[in-house]
């Protein structure tokens, strides 16, 4: 071949591979129709509650025929179950269970950060003898293993010079940990809102609470519905964008509704969301950096594999380009 024809060919031969690239890693310019789109809802998540009681989906699919399908999450590995199944389209999640599931190989990708908040708290009866953590050593602390409460409890046994063989976990659901605790079936449990809030207006008492431990939660999809069906993302996005506006300027409604869904007091509702934070959507650098702490304690725990690559999944997690242009509308 001649030199002129070699550098033609060097040229095409890398203008392809260029367009390779792009197209390996930029969603998909036409959305595929959808027949039907399945998301989870979560008490723990209060724009999924206002977007479903309102129907702003229902509405915004209504002209392409996509139905709007629904279903109930209980805690963060639920979520991530429905979404691996395709129960789901989506999943709300702590940012730590997020990072877990991608390092563990489900494609799992984050495209908005729902809300900001402390993780749990560890929570006794009003009348419990334990003062404080080092009491804690030698009792059963209910937390549902693979969410936020989890990765706190971990955390504050850290914090604290203990081990979690120095205590005992009962591994139970969100809810089913308070009915443990109120049964007197385990000594403690680190729990989750709005749980968590239904049994302090109860009565019971928190014994350790870390805001600097906060973190984001957020709203998932998998790397596959993010490639194929970008625009159904964007609308589903901007109805969490919307939902998150409404709850910033109308708490009072917001927390009617929620006490409607949840069938809890507004009462209760008022001191979930008086620990939550709207004010950070577009997930970034600063809700990654929140993870990376917990990291060293997932690998001792062996919820993470010491020599698993941990890196590489952090820094590919977020796709927060549809985030940004959702929420920079007005």
């Amino acid at each position: 071949m001649s030199s002129p024809l070699k550098k033609i060919a060097s040229l095409l031969g890398l203008s392809l591979l260029a367009f390779a690239t792009v197209a390996a890693v930029a969603p998909a310019a036409h959305s595929q129709t959808l027949k039907e789109i399945k998301l989870d809802y979560a008490y723990y998540s209060p724009e999924s509650l206002v977007i479903k009681r309102n129907g702003w989906l229902e509405e915004a699919f209504k002209a392409q025929g996509t139905t709007v399908q629904w279903v109930f999450s209980r805690g963060s590995n639920n979520s991530l179950e429905f979404l691996n199944s395709g129960a789901s389209n989506f999943a709300l999640t702590s940012s730590i269970s997020a990072l877990v599931a991608r390092v563990n190989g489900q494609p799992v990708r984050t495209v908005y950060s729902y809300l900001w908040a402390e993780p749990s708290a560890l929570v006794v009866q009003a009348n419990s003898p334990i003062r404080n953590v080092a009491d804690i050593k030698g009792k059963k602390i209910a937390a549902t293993k693979g969410t936020d409460p989890y990765f706190f409890l971990l955390r504050t046994l850290d914090a604290n010079g203990l081990k979690p063989s120095d205590v005992e976990i009962v591994h139970l659901q969100h809810p089913d940990g308070r009915t443990a605790l109120e049964q007197g079936r385990v000594d403690v449990w680190a729990g989750l809102d709005p749980h968590m809030a239904g049994a302090q207006a109860g009565g019971a008492r928190f014994i350790y609470r870390n805001p600097a431990f906060g973190l984001a939660a957020f709203l998932n999809t998998s790397e596959s519905f993010l490639n194929d069906h970008p625009q159904a993302v964007r609308t589903v996005l901007k109805a969490y964008e919307r939902a998150r506006r409404w709850i910033i300027a109308n708490p009072k409604p917001t927390a009617a509704l929620i006490a409607e869904e949840t069938k809890l007091p507004a009462n209760v509702i008022e001191l979930q969301l008086a620990r939550y934070d709207f004010s950070r959507p577009v997930p970034g650098a600063a809700h990654l950096d929140a993870i990376k702490p917990v990291v060293p304690l997932l690998q001792k725990d062996g919820i993470l594999r010491r020599n698993a690559d941990v890196d590489g999944p952090l820094n590919s997690l977020i796709d927060a380009r549809i985030a940004t242009e959702v929420v920079a509308e007005k």
